[in-house]
């Protein structure tokens, strides 16, 4: 895995979650947009690392997103006070930060991004589909 993919992952991560929250809460907050590409950029190690199941990955993934949101709102919410959001209200929460219903959406949300995954590492492969790779030798000069 290079450094690029990870880069791009992370932000295709920034902009997709962006786009999906102002969809379907009508804003965004700054470290949401950062916590979505860091998201996005450790679905894609995950899913590039090892080969999982749908269900694994979806599962592992939503565990992982689950973990950050919580690392994320304990700074928001708890120590800066900025209220980005507040679970509260929902059930089986734990400090209004994450909640199960959110962890099982999440799960959902693991699926497409799986696949988003797949086409960053087919894209930025480091071989064109087109052109065979040509080892460089010690007689060709670099």
């Amino acid at each position: 895995m290079k450094l690029s993919q990870l880069l791009f992952s992370f932000l295709m991560g920034y902009f997709c979650y962006s786009l999906i929250e102002i969809a379907m809460r009508g804003y965004t907050h700054w470290t949401m947009s950062l916590t979505g590409g860091v998201v996005l950029a450790a679905l894609y190690a995950l899913n590039s690392r090892r080969k999982l199941t749908l269900i694994r990955s979806c599962v592992t993934g939503s565990l992982i997103i689950t973990a950050i949101e919580l690392t994320v709102g304990i700074f928001d919410n708890v120590i800066m006070h900025w209220n980005v959001w507040d679970y509260s209200d929902m059930p089986f929460n734990f400090l209004g930060q994450i909640c199960i219903p959110f962890s099982c959406f999440w799960f959902l949300l693991c699926i497409p991004a799986r696949a988003l995954c797949g086409l960053i590492s087919i894209r930025l492969s480091s071989t064109p589909r087109n052109k065979k790779a040509v080892p460089i030798t010690s007689e060709q000069p670099l």
